[in-house]
C-alpha cells in the first residue's frame, strides 16, 4: 500500500466495542502518531452527537480530539448549510445538539437519522408528507444494523430509510456511509486525495468496499461484527484483511 498519507477509523468494533478498547487499538492509534500519518475516526453512528462519541473514545482509553472524529450529523450539516436548507429532524434528541445554531433555510429538507424512540408512526408520517410535498430526502446513514449493548443485533436506519423511499417512491440522499461523499469529505477533512488514504473497517461492504469505490484503499479486520468469509461476499474485495487494527497499521506502515 504505497503512497499512504492518510487513514479512516471506523470505532465501533475496529476501535472499541461495548465501552471497551479492543486489543491492539490503542497501540495501533499511538503507532499513528509515532510516524505522524494523519487520521480520522469515522462512524455511521447516527444516534449520538459528536460530543458523546468523543466521550466513548475517552472512557475506552483512547485519546482524540473532537477534530479527529467526522461523523454523518457532521457532514449533513454542511450540507445543510451549502443548500440553504431548512430542516424536519427525525433523529433522537441527543443528535439535535449538532445541528444547534443553524440558520433558517430557503428549501424544506427531511433529515432522517437513528431516531431510536423517537421512530413513532406520527414522526414518520410527518416526514412521509414532507417528502411528498417535494422536501429534499436526507439520510444520515442506510446500515442495517448495528451489535448494540447487548450483543444482539438491533434495528438500524436503513430500514426506516428504505420504508420513506418505498412509500414516497424517492430515493433518499445518504450523507453517512456507503456515500462515496463521506469517505471524500473525511479525506478532504484531512487535506488529502482519496488515492492517499486508506479505510478501515469491520463491515466488508459499508466500510470497505464502499470506501475502494470511492478510490481510497480498504482494509477489513476481523473484529466486531466481522463474519468469517466477509470479504468474498463483496465487490470490490479488500486490498487486505488483518486481524484487529494493529495489525492493520503495521500492514500500512510495513508498505512505506
Amino acid at each position: 500500500m504505497q503512497n499512504i498519507k492518510g487513514v479512516l477509523i471506523d470505532l465501533d468494533g475496529v476501535v472499541h466495542q461495548r465501552g471497551a478498547a479492543i486489543p491492539g487499538s490503542i497501540e495501533a492509534i499511538s503507532k499513528l502518531r509515532e510516524l505522524n500519518l494523519d487520521f480520522r475516526f469515522v462512524t455511521n453512528t447516527t444516534r449520538l452527537p459528536l460530543r458523546l462519541v468523543a466521550g466513548e473514545l475517552e472512557k475506552a482509553g483512547v485519546f482524540a480530539e473532537r477534530s479527529h472524529v467526522f461523523t454523518p450529523a457532521l457532514a449533513a450539516r454542511a450540507y445543510i448549510e451549502d443548500h440553504h436548507l431548512d430542516p424536519y429532524f427525525l433523529t433522537s434528541t441527543a443528535l439535535k445538539e449538532d445541528f444547534a445554531s443553524l440558520k433558517s433555510g430557503r428549501r424544506r429538507a427531511v433529515v432522517l437519522a437513528d431516531a431510536y424512540t423517537e421512530f413513532s408512526y406520527a414522526n414518520l408520517n410527518e416526514a412521509f408528507r414532507l417528502i411528498e410535498q417535494g422536501a429534499e430526502f436526507l439520510a444520515l446513514a442506510t446500515n442495517r444494523s448495528f451489535r448494540d449493548a447487548d450483543e444482539q443485533l438491533s434495528l438500524d436506519v436503513g430500514g426506516f430509510v428504505a420504508c420513506l423511499e418505498y412509500a414516497s417512491n424517492r430515493k433518499a440522499h445518504v450523507l453517512g456511509k456507503p456515500s462515496p461523499d463521506f469517505f471524500r469529505m473525511a479525506v478532504t477533512h484531512m487535506s488529502l486525495a482519496p488515492a492517499n488514504a486508506v479505510m478501515i473497517g469491520d463491515d466488508a461492504e459499508f466500510d470497505v468496499s464502499a470506501a475502494i469505490k470511492a478510490g481510497l484503499r480498504g482494509i477489513l479486520v476481523q473484529t466486531g461484527k466481522y463474519k468469517p468469509g466477509a470479504e468474498d461476499g463483496v465487490d470490490p474485495k479488500p486490498d487486505a484483511v488483518a486481524q484487529n487494527l494493529l495489525e492493520a497499521i503495521d500492514l500500512i506502515t510495513k508498505a512505506k
